[in-house]
């Protein structure tokens, strides 16, 4: 599957570590480039990018990454790798909506969701998953409609919602599921005190083809939200994206133009393909 959104996680200086390790952690896990600043992955059909961008931001709890596997033997050992300096959010466990469930943040703080189920009822191995809470707490089905008209083509699978019984959450999203171009997200509203909320420190990128595209996306994901520089935006619900021209890798790889093209690219906020081809 071609990622056309994956996700950025931001490190300090360790990301090719970083890298290495999740590709380690997966039979078909592999480095598809590095540089000094930037190291983009492959784990289960999934990219990833690893930036170095400095100690300002770290990944947190608020964007996880739900991992299905189908036998005891693979989870446990996922698991272990995982708690290895990392810490259980959700100890590994029976629960009522799996028969075997575990949240962990790794040691450089990346969480991870995993649970026993059948891969093909969710079409791929790892799922982005997006947690609603502080500020945006009950806004899960709201960011829902939001994603699912500016990528098309959109779907909605279900949304299954906390029970009357549920005081504090009754009627948010428990857990959704969503698919934004051919590729499926989760959301998930939580009204518990978490000390965690959208950051740079895990952002999303959206791959560009065309210098429309990137005008679709910057203008739309960027309403009602902030905009930043280099591509950076903040959608409303304070969901950090970037959006890239898919040639910006390949222009920065140029050792004559790639200083130049990083150059005009911190002189802009909403990118600009030309501009940078003539850089």
């Amino acid at each position: 599957m071609q990622n056309k959104i994956y996700p950025c996680i931001w490190f300090d200086g360790n990301a090719r570590e970083a890298a290495d390790f999740y590709c380690s952690l997966f039979q078909n896990g592999h480095i598809k480039d590095h540089n000094a600043l930037v190291v983009t992955f492959e784990i289960e059909g999934q990219k990833f990018m690893c930036l170095n961008g400095g100690a300002k931001y770290r990944p947190n709890a608020a964007i996880s990454f739900s991992v299905i596997y189908e036998t005891d033997q693979e989870i446990d050992g996922l698991w272990q790798e995982l708690m290895e300096e990392g810490n259980a959010l959700m100890p590994l466990d029976r629960y009522e909506w799996s028969e075997k469930y575990g949240w962990v943040q790794d040691r450089f703080g990346v969480s991870w969701q995993l649970t026993i189920g059948k891969t093909d009822e969710m079409g791929q191995k790892i799922t982005p998953a997006l947690m609603y809470t502080g500020d945006q707490f009950g806004r899960a089905e709201e960011a829902v409609q939001f994603y699912s008209a500016i990528f098309k083509p959109s779907s909605t699978h279900f949304i299954f919602r906390y029970p009357e019984t549920d005081e504090l959450q009754k009627g948010k999203v428990a857990h959704g599921q969503l698919s934004l171009l051919d590729q499926k997200f989760i959301v998930m509203d939580s009204g518990l005190d978490h000390d965690f909320d959208f950051t740079e420190g895990l952002s999303l990128v959206v791959n560009c083809d065309s210098q429309m595209e990137i005008d679709h996306y910057w203008n739309k994901l960027s309403e009602g939200g902030e905009e930043s520089q280099c591509g950076w935006l903040k959608d409303p619900f304070g969901v950090s994206w970037q959006i890239v021209p898919s040639t910006l890798p390949e222009l920065m790889r140029d050792p004559e133009k790639g200083p130049r093209v990083t150059k005009a690219l911190m002189k802009m906020k909403k990118l600009d393909i030309e501009a940078l081809r003539r850089a």
